[in-house]
């Protein structure tokens, strides 16, 4: 785990040592004071001396100086080490999300992984920070304290050694039992940003059906959970502050108990006893800042964990070591395929799928909900990978080519259209950042969205809101198709993307798709008949396997499925119009 997020460290090298090395010069001021102040007393003040007044007070003065200097040089080193830290690893764990399969997402939720690129990673940021700094000055502290104390009075010094396991031993009980509710905390907090996001995503509908109370006690619950789980924990860690001032105050009541009866009998001087108090609270102050720093480390080694296991996640799909670079065709064939979300063969998704789509086909997959017709196309562009058998594209196993060229050549509208936050250009230029406007005119047109576009107020700069809020379920929906189209792709898949479509809208998409993109392989995926009636062939799909492949006219004589649905949806006059 340390291996992994020393990593993140990168650039930030310089400023990680400099922070330290400058501590412990820092500390090593601030033991020298004391030292000076108990000359100060001795040989100055009780004395009478000015001489000697002036000089060790000018020696203070520079140390204090020195002290200060280097104390905010060692802080300005930190802020910038563990900034660029959390940078980095919150960069390295972006990057690592995004090169998970559908597989390797499903496995850790959207709040989760929120959760640990913002809060897990301030965690680390402020224990990272605390550990060059704090964790360094409280040792040498310590130490140096330690050996100064022993130097003045051995005998006195002895209480420190009693003192500090007593210490050790609390505070490592403390750490033991607040740990593991930490763990829990942070869990609960992914169900928390999974609500909020639910609520966010889908406040539209929360309203329509007038479920603000059920949403409000939703939260409440979880909040709740988090609050007494931290109180918990909270409780814990608060025993460390009030233990540290027993201890430090016991010390110190005797240290100047003995040290007392010590100047009576003159075996100790006044000057030595003050800077023996220092020393003794610079022990335990030091000891006090190391207590600190465990509970930072305690609540951030949770968050460290997960974010490891994020690190450590690796993808499913793995990349040959001379992929194909090259998609020749659109021509798709499955080949003994079954698929299971669980990778467990006893539960599969698909069972035994063989078909043989030729390039340039149109082709519709129909059939009833839960009949794995998403799951079928999501194998063709890699986005999981088949748990046996195996698919081709142009005459390629799907596995053997670059995973960037290979989807470069499959272009998916999927059933949730996503358009994000940006002029309605931007958005089409993800299927094409180098297009012109003449190119985007062009797939417009074909989409037909060309129309609706230029009656927008800005026309093609028209700024679309985020999740595509400003434009109707339709508009978004052709808007999607022309991104898609812009790849110029040689395989083409609509996954019930003209659902919000009016009928004759999606004919003219079709007629467009027939003349323009001959050679273009098309799988429609859809609920309605007659987006597909014309298609070169139909795959009816039931309960993950392939019922039936024929035409229209074919399947409409000799498959019970199909004849199902199509009198069904005659019988109801198909009225799926919309804007």
């Amino acid at each position: 785990m340390i291996r992994q997020l020393i990593i993140s460290v990168g650039q930030y090298k310089k400023e990680s040592i400099l922070a330290p090395v400058i501590v412990v010069l820092e500390v090593v001021m601030e033991v020298i004071i004391p030292f000076l102040m108990a000359y100060l007393i001795d040989y100055g003040i009780d004395r009478g001396d000015l001489s000697a007044i002036f000089k060790i007070g000018t020696a203070l003065l520079i140390a204090t100086l020195l002290s200060l200097l280097f104390g905010v040089l060692a802080g300005h080193f930190a802020a910038i080490a563990s900034a660029g830290y959390a940078r980095n690893l919150r960069q390295r764990l972006y990057y690592t999300v995004q090169n998970f399969s559908f597989f390797n997402l499903d496995k850790f939720t959207t709040a989760s992984l929120v959760t640990r690129m913002t809060t897990d990673v301030t965690n680390i940021q402020n224990a990272y920070q605390m550990i060059i700094r704090v964790a360094v000055r409280s040792p040498f502290m310590l130490i140096f304290s330690l050996i100064m104390a022993f130097s003045i009075n051995s005998r006195l010094s002895l209480i420190f050694l009693v003192i500090l396991p007593l210490l050790g031993a609390a505070l490592y009980l403390i750490i033991s039992h607040a740990h593991p509710i930490f763990r829990k905390v942070f869990k609960t907090y992914d169900k928390l940003n999974n609500v909020v996001q639910e609520n966010l995503r889908g406040i539209r509908v929360v309203k329509s059906f007038v479920r603000e109370e059920y949403e409000k006690e939703k939260f409440k619950s979880v909040s709740e959970a988090i609050f007494k789980d931290f109180s918990k924990a909270e409780k814990i860690v608060a025993f460390n502050a009030p233990l540290m001032q027993f201890f430090i105050y016991s010390s110190i009541l005797l240290i100047s108990w003995f040290g007392a009866r010590m100047i009576v009998t003159k075996t100790m001087t006044t000057g030595q006893l003050v800077s023996l108090i220092t020393y003794a609270f610079q022990i335990l102050i030091s000891l006090m800042m190391l207590s600190m720093v465990f509970v930072i480390i305690t609540i951030s080694r949770a968050s460290a964990e997960r974010i490891v296991e994020v690190l450590n996640e690796e993808s499913d799909l793995q990349i040959c070591h001379q992929p194909v670079q090259e998609v020749k065709n659109g021509e798709i064939i499955f080949q003994n395929v079954s698929f299971s979300y669980t990778k467990n063969p006893d539960n599969l998704s698909l069972s035994e799928v063989n078909l043989n789509i030729k390039s340039g086909e149109t082709v519709g997959i129909i059939g009833g909900t839960g009949s794995s017709k998403t799951t079928l196309v999501q194998l063709i562009p890699r986005l999981y990978d088949v748990t046996k058998g195996a698919v081709f594209v142009g005459g390629v196993d799907v596995r053997n080519y670059d995973l960037k060229v290979l989807r470069d050549n499959v272009a998916v509208v999927l059933q949730k259209n996503v358009l994000f936050s940006g002029t309605l250009k931007e958005n089409l230029r993800w299927g094409d950042k180098q297009a012109t406007d003449e190119e985007l005119v062009r797939v417009c047109k074909l989409a037909q969205a060309h129309d609706f576009i230029e009656d927008l107020p800005d026309g093609y700069d028209t700024y679309i809101e985020e999740g595509g809020t400003n434009v109707s379920g339709g508009q978004k929906q052709r808007i999607c198709i022309a991104r898609a189209l812009l790849k110029k792709p040689k395989i083409l898949i609509l996954d019930d993307s003209t659902s919000a479509v009016d009928t004759k809208t999606e004919a003219l998409i079709r007629q467009a798709f027939l003349e323009e993109l001959p050679e273009m392989t098309k799988l429609i995926i859809t609920q309605r008949v007659a987006s597909i009636k014309d298609a070169d062939k139909i795959i009816v799909m039931d309960g993950g396997r392939v019922n039936a492949v024929g035409t229209h006219e074919e399947l409409l004589k000799t498959n019970k499925i199909y004849q199902e649905i199509y009198y069904s949806q005659q019988k109801g006059g198909n009225s799926n119009d919309a804007a």
